[in-house]
């Protein structure tokens, strides 16, 4: 391959060397280079490509990719651009042969929701007969291979490799998370989505090392607008006009609150023998009877972001209906069926916004009681131990405290911390320092109405002590312990 091919769609400067040379593989970890490769210098937070230039020509890359002025190099291509990760981006979609142009491509962004929707356009999809991967938070899912996600958005690179991986097993529509800092980072750049989602936005990943304030948090959120063919918007968010201004998409909304195309009403919470559910009508562009058995007014809200996305796709409501009827999303207020007595649920609600945002979602219900089960991870801030024993103290009926992530700290200091959060606002709890224990005690001391909330862990299924990452997964906890004389005779 010419490295005038995957430069094709860039702006750029041949330093030294000539831009028509023979390439073998593109590459931006510089442990990865071998004979006649072009390198990519990206500029993280922790490291900086240039400093490994002169290694990469040790190992005989052909090509260098820059945005720093460097020196001239006998017998190596030398090509300046303005942004090397817009640069690889770019260079990446050349490299696979512009794989989105054969994908009907759905990027979701937003603070909440993302996971969840994702989750729900590909079952319906699937159920329609359309083949869908996935890319997110929890997993890549390519037809039958699921490989575990290290970003919610991953490097631009591994972006189209996926992409052209999905067209080799003939996959047709692609649905995935669209992160603010892949935005930011243009993992997502080199290619036009053929529709993008906006769910919501809060004050989230501001800090050193993400966004300086909400103001960039927000612009990257709507860049997505300005990245994509049709755009659907939850016009219900506050910041909503600031999301869309600029936007170069064709635009369709939907809503709880306000007009929309697509808007929901008569929205009931129903109850059932160990789970707990809503249901709404859609009216607009589709009518639509929609019943979930996932919980919360921001299920109705996922939901109703699926069903605008997949009307472009299949008139088939019965099989919209059925697919959302029984989706489930791991760790994502998912429901395991343990009792007819009370509801156990596991959440990823890891910090004090999302836990009291669930928590307040539950008492709608009106359960017996509320019992949160929960730890904090180690080497962590002691506020958000603080904040979410407050939260959970204030909003639960009873706490059980329980181990997390320890890493490197002792479980029963984080615990003490936690405690101290719940000591602040007065409450009734229990420390169990064993998960598995702690999920024991829960349903052991469960009454009638209960609704059990296991939080923090969601779809992780390991527990990281001492910088090793033991398997832990909380499904099998559950399971393990229900299966046990004693706790069957409960429920």
């Amino acid at each position: 391959m010419k490295l005038s091919d995957l430069l094709e769609k860039l702006e750029y400067t041949v330093v030294c060397g000539n831009d028509d040379c023979e390439v073998n593989e593109l590459v931006y970890d510089s442990r990865k280079v071998s004979d006649k490769d072009v390198f990519v210098c990206i500029k993280g937070a922790a490291f900086d490509g240039h400093q490994y230039i002169a290694q990469v020509v040790e190992k005989k890359a052909a090509a260098v990719i820059v945005m720093e002025d460097v020196e001239e190099i006998s017998g190596v291509t030398i090509i300046k651009v303005e942004d090397t990760r817009l640069a690889l981006a770019y260079m990446s979609a050349a490299f696979f042969g512009y794989p989105a142009e054969k994908l009907t491509t759905i990027g979701i962004t937003g603070t909440k929701g993302k996971t969840t929707t994702s989750y729900m356009v590909r079952q319906v999809l699937e159920n329609v007969g359309i083949s869908t991967g996935l890319i997110g938070t929890i997993e890549t899912i390519i037809g039958d291979e699921k490989i575990p996600s290290v970003n919610t958005t991953p490097e631009s690179y591994i972006v189209q490799q996926t992409f052209a991986k999905m067209v080799e097993k003939g996959i047709k529509c692609v649905v995935m998370e669209v992160s603010s800092q892949g935005l930011m980072l243009h993992r997502v750049a080199g290619f036009t989505f053929d529709y993008g989602i906006f769910t919501n936005i809060e004050p989230d990943h501001i800090g050193p090392n993400e966004h300086k304030d909400f103001e960039d948090y927000l612009n990257c959120k709507s860049m997505l607008l300005k990245q994509c063919k049709h755009g659907i918007v939850n016009v219900d968010d506050k910041h909503i006009k600031d999301v869309i201004k600029g936007h170069t998409c064709d635009l369709e909304t939907y809503s709880i609150e306000k007009e929309s195309d697509l808007k929901a009403d008569n929205i009931k919470l129903v109850t059932g023998p160990g789970f707990l559910g809503c249901k709404y009508n859609v009216s607009g562009l589709i009518d639509i009877d929609v019943e979930m058995h996932v919980p919360g007014r921001f299920s109705v809200y996922n939901s109703l972001c699926a069903l605008a996305i997949c009307r472009h796709f299949t008139e088939d409501k019965e099989m919209i209906k059925k697919a959302l009827l029984s989706v489930s999303v791991k760790g994502r207020v998912e429901i395991i069926k343990v009792s007819d007595r009370f509801t156990l649920m596991i959440d990823y609600a890891h910090n004090a916004m999302s836990l009291e945002s669930l928590l307040n979602t539950l008492r709608e219900y009106n359960p017996g009681r509320i019992v949160t089960l929960f730890g904090c991870g180690g080497n962590r801030s002691k506020d958000r131990r603080f904040n979410m024993g407050e939260v959970s103290a204030k909003l639960s009926d009873f706490t059980i405290v329980t181990s997390d992530n320890p890493r490197n700290e002792e479980p029963m200091d984080i615990i003490a911390d936690i405690v101290t959060g719940i000591d602040r606002v007065g409450g009734e709890y229990a420390t169990v320092p064993d998960r598995k224990d702690a999920i024991r005690y829960a349903i052991l001391n469960a009454r009638d109405g209960d609704v059990i909330v296991l939080a923090g862990k969601g779809h992780e299924d390991y527990q990281e002590i001492k910088g090793v990452k033991h398997h832990m997964d909380e499904r099998e906890l559950v399971s393990e312990v229900i299966s046990e004389p004693e706790v069957r005779t409960v429920l």
